[in-house]
């Protein structure tokens, strides 16, 4: 259910994205215990903020840490700046910025949509389409 609502919706793809670490956490003890996803398999990239510049190196560290995964498996991160309409509003609400999980994997990405059309008794054929 967790992928439904934070899992990119992409064909060959598995990317699932958010700020919390407890879903993060979750989410990759998910894929190593089921579908037997290993270290190497997993690459990981930071959406963070401009005021997560002076400690990027730390906010990096943190996701591999929190994960177990070494340093090759980090992407280079995403930086947003913030508008001048922003006026700077969200200043430190997210201290670790977002984690995004990428497995490259069609089948266990196609095993999770077909279980989540099974549980909620909908119908997605696009989901379950592998051409690229």
């Amino acid at each position: 259910m967790l992928y439904w609502a934070e899992g990119a919706k992409a064909r060959h793809q598995l990317r699932f994205a958010n700020s919390d670490p407890a879903q993060i956490t979750f989410f990759v003890g998910f894929l190593r215990e089921h579908f037997g996803v290993r270290d190497f398999e997993f690459r990981i990239k930071c959406h963070l903020f401009a005021d997560h510049l002076g400690r990027q190196q730390e906010v990096e560290q943190f996701w591999l840490d929190l994960l177990g995964l070494p340093r090759s498996a980090l992407q280079k991160s995403c930086v947003n700046c913030y508008s001048r309409a922003s006026k700077r509003k969200r200043v430190n609400k997210l201290p670790f910025g977002t984690c995004n999980v990428i497995v490259n994997n069609t089948r266990i990405l196609q095993a999770i949509y077909g279980s989540i059309q099974e549980l909620a008794g909908f119908d997605r054929p696009e989901w379950l389409d592998m051409r690229p």
